[in-house]
């Protein structure tokens, strides 16, 4: 036996150990608390999930992990295996860090916000490059041909505490009780309502109460209203024009600043991509709305803290428009 081999081996088997451990942070208290079914990887960054495994609402786990200090990542153990569960799917409460507080508190506290994020997804584009697109029920409708999307949908529309980062959020607050008119009102825009309301009460208890200006009617019904002025925009149009075919970024952005009237509007705007393909957009709007319910008016003049880069923005130039009812394989 080549007993120098051995040890080599061994020594490169403990790095890479190392290294991957270094990527994460290890918790010494906390919690999670699950309030929408999800699914728990193995790796989220390969979206690999063997067994298919899933926390439900109402279950709690104690945290192992998180991705990194400024987390959106957690590890908990699911049967028996340790997993990765994004942050978004529940509250994260007590937790330690290396001995000290997270301040995660000072996260969940209503109306504490400077500033807000409209999330606008295209939906052909999650559903089939996403790995978590698989089990929405409007993504299987949209790939068996029973739905039709060609237009940018509503993700959310979040209070935004830049402190926090992706952590604000999980408020104290009432529940979603929309009425039926405001339903019909918000189908064609958040598909998974044709469905049911897991997504939206999602959306309410980890956003929506974060804000106590509006009642959950009329929350669901600006963000709306502000999803269909997008899409009506010069660059909402520019890409709905070239479904199943490519955009230049460089040219969604210069209509973009032509739309808002200036390019410090227009760098508050994020296109996120899954690979090569437009996934969604997110745009950094002021605190205060001044009773605009188009974000254009909203951006006039009044411009949010300009946006920071994200791992996730689409950098190639050549961005593809997924069309509905694409077929995998």
């Amino acid at each position: 036996m080549d007993i120098k081999r051995v040890v080599t081996g061994i020594f490169v088997t403990l790095s890479l150990i190392a290294g991957l451990r270094a990527q994460a942070v290890e918790v010494t208290q906390g919690t999670f608390d699950v309030t929408t079914q999800c699914e728990a990887y193995q790796s989220f960054k390969k979206g690999s999930n063997p067994g298919s495994l899933v926390v439900q609402p109402g279950e709690t786990y104690r945290i192992v992990e998180v991705n990194k200090q400024q987390y959106d990542w957690v590890r908990v153990q699911v049967s028996n295996d340790l997993r990765w569960v994004s942050s978004g799917c529940g509250s994260v409460s007590d937790l330690l860090i290396g001995g000290r507080q997270t301040g995660s508190s000072q996260c969940s506290m209503a109306d504490t916000y400077d500033s807000y994020v409209l999330a606008l997804t295209w939906q052909p584009g999650f559903c089939v490059h996403n790995p978590a697109g698989g089990q929405k029920p409007e993504c299987q409708a949209m790939k068996d041909g029973r739905l039709a999307v060609s237009n940018f949908t509503l993700h959310g529309l979040w209070p935004n505490k830049t402190p926090c980062g992706k952590r604000y959020g999980n408020c104290r607050g009432a529940s979603l009780e929309l009425s039926n008119s405001t339903l019909e009102y918000i189908k064609p825009w958040m598909p998974n309502f044709q469905f049911s309301t897991q997504f939206g009460n999602y959306e309410w208890k980890t956003h929506g109460v974060c804000q106590t200006a509006l009642s959950d009617d009329d929350y669901f019904r600006l963000a709306v209203d502000l999803t269909k002025s997008f899409n009506d925009s010069t660059p909402g149009s520019y890409v709905r024009e070239h479904v199943g075919g490519t955009i230049s970024k460089q040219t969604f952005y210069s209509k973009l600043t032509d739309e808002l009237g200036s390019t410090a509007a227009a760098n508050n705007a994020l296109l996120i991509c899954r690979g090569d393909y437009l996934e969604e957009i997110r745009i950094v709007l002021p605190q205060d709305f001044r009773g605009a319910r188009s974000v254009r008016e909203i951006m006039d003049g009044h411009f949010a803290p300009r946006r920071s880069e994200d791992r996730k923005e689409c950098r190639s130039d050549a961005i593809s428009i997924e069309a509905a009812g694409y077929r995998r394989g």
